[in-house]
């Protein structure tokens, strides 16, 4: 089975446009022109990805990816007309794995979808043997990209899980935020290290006892981060 992404814009010329391209790749396109509508959509199916335009009616596009954050880990690019570094921020900050500004190029919006997808391929072990990384109360289950603190699942966003994956794989190791920019988002993402802070601050929130005082994944002042064995 191909592809399959959700499009949600209430501008209907740039759905059709983008669900046209996108089917000549032979992706599979359900769209939505509000954010009631994208929220049952994503309810009742399971995406590849998620196109979330942050101007929408009844929910607005931040609304809809923090309450899909909710119930899925699927991943969502936000789509948004304003230039404002902050907007972007935002975007992530609710739980986004990435963000496109308008006006777009449609071979854009394509090689996002697909690294997305070959991210999200790449880490699924083929050996069942590989699946789970374990480390005191902490628990990944990388084929099913579940994480676990205590037997509690946690629910985490493709990046944040591609993060926590990262350190835990490298205990100890001291990674720039300029390194984890680049192994996580890739070479051409156009954010920078604020990205990376925000994606900590968030991981924290989620699988620290007390964020202000970090279990597992640590700073080291001046230099990134690193998970402590």
């Amino acid at each position: 089975m191909g592809t399959r992404v959700l499009v949600v814009d209430d501008e209907k010329l740039i759905v059709k446009g983008i669900k046209f391209s996108l089917e000549q790749d032979d992706m599979k396109v359900d769209t939505a022109y509000d954010g009631e509508e994208a929220l049952r959509l994503a309810r009742e199916n399971e995406y590849d990805v998620v196109l979330l335009d942050v101007m929408l009616p009844v929910y607005d596009g931040f609304e809809v990816c923090r309450q899909i954050r909710e119930f899925s880990n699927m991943p969502i690019i936000m789509l948004t007309a304003k230039g404002d570094d902050m907007d972007k921020i935002l975007g992530l900050d609710y739980g986004a794995d990435d963000y496109i500004t308008k006006p777009f190029n449609i071979l854009e919006v394509k090689a996002r979808i697909k690294a997305i997808v070959r991210r999200n391929t790449r880490n699924h072990p083929e050996h069942e043997n590989a699946n789970l990384l374990i480390k005191g109360d902490l628990k990944m289950e990388l084929e099913g990209r579940r994480t676990f603190i205590d037997g509690r699942e946690i629910n985490l966003t493709g990046k944040e899980f591609d993060l926590l994956e990262l350190l835990v794989t490298n205990p100890d190791k001291v990674f720039s935020r300029e390194k984890l920019l680049t192994t996580i988002w890739g070479n051409d993402y156009p954010g920078d290290a604020r990205t990376v802070d925000v994606h900590v601050r968030r991981l924290r929130e989620k699988i620290e006892p007390n964020p202000k005082e970090p279990k597992y994944v640590h700073t080291k002042w001046g230099v990134g981060y690193f998970f402590k064995d």
